[in-house]
């Protein structure tokens, strides 16, 4: 059996090379400061001070961690991070699905007048005082909700769930279950949502990852220290180098103040990322099929 295949010309292998090499180079641009994160946050205060972290932990230590384990703070914050994430990513997928599914529908009378209203929610915006003010007459600020209802939906997601429910959900199927006597609830709970399978993971990645890099609406909204994101304690260690002096008491005679500090930055941002870098790979297959969604849209 002989098979047909189409030689590559002089001109086409020159570009793959080119390609290779480029894509590379860009690989190492992007991976190589992670590595010297991870790195700087397993190596000795006196290395990482010194310089002479490059690629691999140099006097491996796990001293960094331990500052991170004994800072009460930072657990505080990682819980509530991950409160504001589930909760938060339930109530986003929730009203997504609820609101792209009546604008797919063909028979929604209107659809196009409040698909209008969300488009130019897009476009226009009260900015961030009346946003404030709004927040306050609602009673949310310093609380919870703060975090999770002022951006309880977005738009793009709903455009991209919309196109996803027009593409994979036919009227036939619509019919057939009107047919025997399905509401549009029962409809959408028990078909729509088991065959949406792969923009809701896509949609719950996004909207997840957003809620754990939260940052700017706490630094606005909240005043009470338990329930600050990480996100914004790691601002506060980061940027500001503000730091409970407790931290130091037991590991005083290790390293320095100062060393100590620059050593727990690398090491917060490995813990900070951890949960994104758990959750991405479970949702990884979907993200193919969820970009070419977003890039039609009718």
């Amino acid at each position: 059996m002989t098979t047909n295949t189409i030689k590559d010309t002089g001109r086409d292998r020159v570009f793959t090379i080119l390609n290779y090499v480029m894509l590379s180079f860009l690989l190492l641009i992007f991976v190589y400061p992670l590595i010297y994160i991870v790195s700087s946050s397993f190596s000795s205060t006196d290395a990482v001070l010194a310089g002479e972290v490059w690629l691999w932990p140099v006097d491996f230590s796990l001293e960094g961690y331990k500052a991170v384990f004994k800072y009460k703070q930072i657990w505080t914050g990682y819980g509530n991070s991950l409160f504001y994430m589930v909760v938060g990513t339930s109530i986003n997928v929730t009203l997504t699905i609820l609101a792209a599914y009546p604008l797919s529908r063909k028979e929604f009378y209107g659809r196009n007048f409040f698909m209008f209203l969300f488009l130019f929610t897009m476009l226009f915006s009260g900015g961030l005082i009346p946003n404030y003010l709004l927040v306050k007459e609602l009673g949310m600020l310093d609380t919870r909700w703060a975090m999770m209802i002022p951006n309880a939906m977005s738009v793009f997601n709903v455009i991209i769930t919309r196109t996803y429910f027009k593409m994979t959900i036919p009227d036939e199927l619509v019919e057939a279950a009107k047919i025997d006597g399905c509401s549009d609830f029962r409809f959408l709970r028990s078909v729509v949502v088991p065959l949406s399978g792969p923009i809701i993971a896509v949609m719950s990645l996004f909207y997840a990852v957003g809620h754990w890099n939260a940052f700017f609406n706490a630094l606005i909204y909240l005043r009470d220290p338990d329930l600050f994101p990480l996100q914004l304690i790691l601002n506060n260690i980061l940027v500001q180098n503000e730091i409970d002096p407790e931290v130091f008491i037991d590991i005083e005679k290790q390293a320095s103040m100062s060393g100590l500090r620059e050593l727990l930055k690398y090491s917060l941002i490995v813990v900070a990322s951890l949960p994104v870098l758990v959750i991405y790979p479970f949702v990884q297959k979907h993200f193919v099929k969820g970009v070419m969604i977003g890039s039609v849209k009718e």
